[in-house]
């Protein structure tokens, strides 16, 4: 288990890639509680991932990065390993499912990154091997690594600086990497606040695989919502996941897009 100590270390380790993103109030008047948006689209990558990134690469030997470094993501981590790879000035490849949106294709070969599309069912193989044929280089694992759990919980420390009593955080669920590691984190500084993971109904295996106790197979569908969801759960993340969350919430492709709305109308956000 991960301990504060792991937390407070990672933010430092991070100063300078990832930044402290604002916690500002959803500007919606008639909402049943007080809701707050944790801005990590204003990450210099437009994610979080920056921070997990960073943390798990800092904590390589420079013999093992001289290497370069290899991952599997469907966009956002692959920015945040090719951007770091770019301050080091090492080779950094990146599997890529072949249903990834171009334009987040574009942002990793922008940032110098060299993508190798390959089908859902190879690029979830890469996840579980951390390897990839042909390719030699240190793997970054999007979500299964403590020091990448590690800097994803910083986000955590944010929050409770900025709002000390909140009661329930909603995080995202993909890997479980955001999820896990915040709860990590916020399990130890306040315990009584709620943590539920959330899911697009079109990529939703975390909510079965709680009930049962395993990993459930889910029906997968690509959609626009490219950034979470899969068709099954590590059953390491899920043994993190019993451990630590309350429960998972689960959104119709529908309401999702209503909510991106709702932020961009009253908010001025792009999610």
């Amino acid at each position: 288990m991960l301990s504060l100590a792991d937390f407070n270390d990672a933010r430092e380790r991070i100063t300078g890639s990832a930044i402290r993103t604002p916690l500002v109030r959803l500007n919606v008047l008639d909402a049943p509680a007080e809701i707050y948006l944790k801005l990590e689209n204003l990450q210099p990558i437009g994610s979080f991932k920056i921070r997990g990134a960073a943390n798990a690469m800092v904590h390589m030997s420079p013999e093992v990065l001289s290497r370069g470094v290899l991952t599997a993501s469907a966009g956002n981590m692959a920015q945040g390993v090719a951007w770091q790879a770019r301050e080091l000035g090492i080779p950094c490849t990146v599997v890529a499912p072949d249903t990834a949106p171009e334009t987040k294709i574009k942002a990793i070969e922008r940032l110098g990154g060299r993508v190798i599309k390959a089908p859902h069912e190879e690029w979830w193989r890469a996840f579980e091997t951390r390897t990839f044929p042909g390719v030699d280089g240190a793997f970054v694992h999007a979500f299964d690594d403590p020091f990448v759990m590690a800097g994803n919980g910083t986000i955590a420390l944010e929050i409770i600086e900025d709002l000390p009593d909140v009661d329930a955080v909603v995080i995202p669920w993909g890997g479980g990497g955001l999820t896990c590691g915040v709860a990590s984190a916020m399990r130890l500084i306040n315990p009584k606040c709620k943590i539920y993971a959330a899911e697009v109904a079109t990529a939703a295996p975390l909510a079965p695989s709680l009930a049962a106790g395993s990993p459930q197979t889910a029906d997968y569908q690509s959609s626009f919502v490219d950034g979470i969801g899969a068709r099954t759960v590590f059953a390491s993340m899920l043994d993190l996941a019993i451990r630590l969350i309350d429960g998972a919430l689960v959104a119709e492709l529908e309401e999702v897009a209503a909510a991106i709305r709702l932020v961009a109308e009253r908010n001025r956000v792009i999610a």
